[in-house]
């Protein structure tokens, strides 16, 4: 068996989140999970078919990010693997949902950080094994950085002021 890594390409501005899913289905149900959850959202994703024609499916409202996405995928080729990327919105907008579409089976990465992935190649057959999702700690906060963190997610709107 073989272990490779492959970057990411993407934008620093754009998010994008890694799964795996079960069935060619999950192209039509991830599209509708996410313009259901965010009115307008841009996005791409792409899904790496592990049998029969074994295409790579995409689908999006944006064809920068399907572009992004085949590009990807192609990068990745690991079966049943699939990769969205998202414009004008976060994975925290659309996790909930994701979660809910019953072929998915895992998210390795929701994330805007630089992103590896951890490949295993034996014969052919490629699988994703995990991920480094951007860089390690530099330290533990203290008070005034937890105060930052803490006024930062109600400036965003994430948490109430109230």
């Amino acid at each position: 068996m073989e272990i490779k890594t492959v970057q990411i390409k993407k934008p620093d501005a754009v998010n994008v989140i890694l799964g795996q899913s079960h069935f060619i289905k999950t192209v039509e149900d991830v599209y509708e999970a996410l313009i259901t959850t965010v009115p307008g959202i841009k996005f791409g994703m792409a899904f790496c078919e592990s049998s029969g024609k074994k295409l790579i499916r995409y689908i999006g409202t944006d064809g920068e990010m399907e572009k992004l996405a085949i590009k990807n995928a192609e990068m990745i080729s690991a079966g049943h693997s699939f990769i969205i990327f998202l414009k004008n919105a976060y994975p925290i907008n659309v996790m909930k949902a994701l979660k809910d579409v019953s072929e998915i089976v895992n998210i390795f990465a929701a994330t805007s950080n630089p992103l590896m992935v951890i490949i295993a190649e034996e014969g052919d057959g490629r699988g994703i094994l995990g991920v480094i999702d951007g860089e390690m700690p530099a330290g533990v906060e203290d008070n005034k950085e937890k105060q930052e963190r803490i006024k930062f997610l109600r400036d965003i709107g994430y948490k109430t002021g109230k």
